[in-house]
């Protein structure tokens, strides 16, 4: 079955990624905004939807309850609610589509998203995931640039030895 969504525990995953958002408190916004950043471009690099979930008890105003689905999609809990229990909702509503990743610290929820038919991972790893594929973007972006480079170089080589 293939992976249809990626769902994160975004203060989970800050916890474990200081040096996303060196010198930033891993609730702050600063932090929040360099991991939203760095999961569209894994997000763009996969091809893999992601959905982020926040816990928004006490959420400042102004903040985002979702955003674009060109983006990251970046939710934070109600009142009352956790970001597990709607990872939790998700995983059992993506189900019947493919395989849904949960991303989280937390051992017991790994252990429900599983019991869920999800499949589950350690923020580590998927910290690895994330920097192993952007770094093969950025390879593959540059074998690219440098064909392209040849290319135009041979064109006009061409053009120059036709006058």
């Amino acid at each position: 079955m293939a992976l249809v969504r990626i769902l994160v525990d975004g203060y989970s995953l800050l916890h474990s990624w200081p040096e996303l958002a060196p010198g930033r408190a891993p609730h702050s916004a600063a932090a929040r905004d360099a991991l939203i950043r760095r999961l569209t471009l894994y997000q763009d690099a996969s091809g893999i939807p992601v959905t982020v979930f926040f816990d928004g008890a006490g959420r400042q105003p102004g903040r985002p309850t979702a955003s674009s689905s060109t983006m990251v999609e970046v939710l934070y809990s109600r009142k009352g609610q956790t970001a597990d229990q709607m990872i939790e909702r998700a995983v059992h509503r993506f189900g019947p589509y493919g395989e849904v990743l949960a991303v989280t610290d937390d051992h017991a929820e790994r252990e429900t998203v599983i019991s869920l038919g999800g499949s589950a991972a350690s923020c580590w790893n998927f910290i690895v995931e994330i920097e192993n594929a952007l770094a093969e973007l950025g390879d593959d972006i540059k074998h690219h640039n440098r064909r392209e480079q040849h290319k135009f170089q041979r064109r006009k080589q061409a053009a120059d030895g036709s006058k």
